[in-house]
């Protein structure tokens, strides 16, 4: 073989290997994109799935405002005001959970429904299907735990299950569906940073945190697992920015689907309760009373002839578990008891001295002195529309119910049934409204009158008892 020839060949090997090598690479990468397929198709039937039961919510409401200037006696001024949150369907028939401060003095509430997709269109696709908007009203709201129930007239719509909160793991890969910035019908991926969060540790409530992107106007969205279940109500993040900065937070599951159910029946929620006082183990209480331990949580107060203390349970006692749940802190045991259903036996495990013990005990639902009344009032007969109340002339037969009030006469709040177009003023069950602008009420069907010789537009201000302190709501009619 020549030179020539020996030097070609030479460099001709390597080519060979070089080319070798990308092919190798080339098939490898084509395997990788290969393996990815499937989990993108996933992705997309579970976001098929999903997407349907996630609705936007446009809330209206008016503020007052102070004028520009100080200095020019400027009043109070009334401004609209517009919250966008979202949505998530917990009933078919068109009862959706969202967060209380996206609804939070709205007098016009609008649930739009994403527009419907083909069996063949691609995911969140334009298309001919145009969204379908809906005026709602609120049928149930708990401030405490910043969830509202609403409801808009529908049938046959498509509700999103809810997961067991008791399920959920660190790391596990969640999806967050909503409208940030207005945008609706968007989803985000992430993992679940933490299943119990403690933003606050004197408060009894814990959060889920994610990374999963959520922004302003996710407030009230769904954030789902893999199967599609509603494993919390996104509900606000921690952020410098005003947007996402991965500390994201979500009202969980089990909270979720132990207030729905009371706030569709009842219009609020009602604590479960055993009969226990607690509080948080210091360095100082537990070298004071000798306890075994100089942390987590201690049974302080036990009510006399509750749950807890027929089953044994005893002031000094350390808490160690509920319904199986370790108990490290206060907001993890209140938060345990709260999601534990009423009339369900609790299973309570703590650490006497050197002896742990275990209990079961019933969870007592305590009864609010009006709901009774809910079975004799209806629409037709108690409805104040413009106010979006229940109400009750204020008599004897009411009995111990208001024989503590301020003024014996007046029309008695029993629920709250806001109509669209009727101000969120705040009014809740118990309260009792005793003038309409400086004339005395003394019977709803005064109280309906006076409301309707008020024109659109013009001031109300209603004279309104609760809890025994007087106060004055002051709106404009629609």
């Amino acid at each position: 073989m020549s030179i020539a020839w020996r030097f070609a060949a030479a460099l001709f090997v390597p080519i060979i290997l070089v080319m070798a090598g990308v092919c190798g690479e080339c098939a490898q990468a084509t395997s990788t994109a290969g393996s990815l397929i499937p989990l993108s198709a996933a992705y997309e039937r579970l976001i098929r799935q999903v997407s349907p039961s996630v609705v936007q919510i446009l809330a209206t409401g008016y503020e007052t405002a102070q004028g520009a200037s100080q200095s020019d006696n400027a009043g109070l001024v009334l401004s609209e005001q517009q919250a966008l949150g979202s949505g998530v369907i917990v009933a078919p028939d068109g009862y959706v959970v969202t967060n209380a401060h996206v609804v939070r003095n709205a007098q016009q509430i609008r649930v739009v429904l994403p527009p419907q997709q083909s069996s063949g269109a691609a995911v969140g696709a334009p298309g001919g299907f145009r969204a379908r908007t809906f005026p709602a009203r609120v049928v149930g709201i708990a401030p405490e735990i910043d969830l509202a129930l609403l409801k808009f007239d529908a049938t046959g719509l498509q509700a999103l299950p809810f997961a067991q909160y008791a399920d959920l793991r660190q790391g596990e890969i969640v999806f967050a569906f909503g409208s940030p910035a207005g945008l609706g019908n968007s989803v985000t991926a992430g993992i679940v940073s933490a299943v119990a969060r403690q933003i606050d540790p004197d408060s009894p409530l814990v959060y889920i945190q994610t990374d999963a992107a959520i922004n302003p106007g996710n407030s009230g969205g769904a954030l789902v697992n893999t199967q599609g279940q509603l494993v919390g109500v996104n509900t606000f993040i921690l952020s410098e920015s005003g947007g996402s900065e991965g500390l994201n937070f979500a009202i969980p599951s089990g909270l979720v689907a132990v207030a729905y159910p009371q706030l569709r029946k009842y219009g609020h929620i009602h604590r479960g309760q055993v009969g226990i006082a607690a509080q948080t183990i210091t360095s100082a209480l537990a070298e004071g009373l000798g306890l075994a331990r100089d942390w987590g949580v201690v049974v302080s107060d036990v009510l006399p002839g509750g749950p807890a203390d027929k089953a044994g349970v005893k002031p000094q006692d350390i808490i160690l578990s509920v319904d199986g749940r370790a108990i490290n802190s206060l907001p993890l045991f209140f938060y345990s008891s709260l999601v534990h259903p009423a009339g369900t036996p609790l299973a309570l495990q703590v650490l006497r001295g050197s002896q742990t013990l275990k209990f079961t005990m019933p969870v007592i639902e305590p009864v609010h002195p009006l709901d009774p009344l809910m079975s004799i009032v209806n629409p037709q007969n108690n409805l104040v529309r413009q106010l979006g109340i229940l109400g009750m002339d204020v008599s004897s037969k009411l009995g111990d119910i208001v024989q503590d009030l301020r003024v014996p006469s007046g029309v008695i709040v029993i629920a709250r049934a806001p109509e669209p177009g009727s101000p969120n003023l705040g009014l809740t069950t118990g309260d009792v409204i005793h003038a309409v602008n400086g004339k005395a009420i003394t019977s709803l069907n005064e109280l309906r009158n006076a409301m309707d010789g008020i024109k659109p537009d013009a001031a109300v201000v209603l004279q309104v008892e609760s809890d025994g302190r007087m106060s004055y709501l002051a709106f404009h009619a629609q």
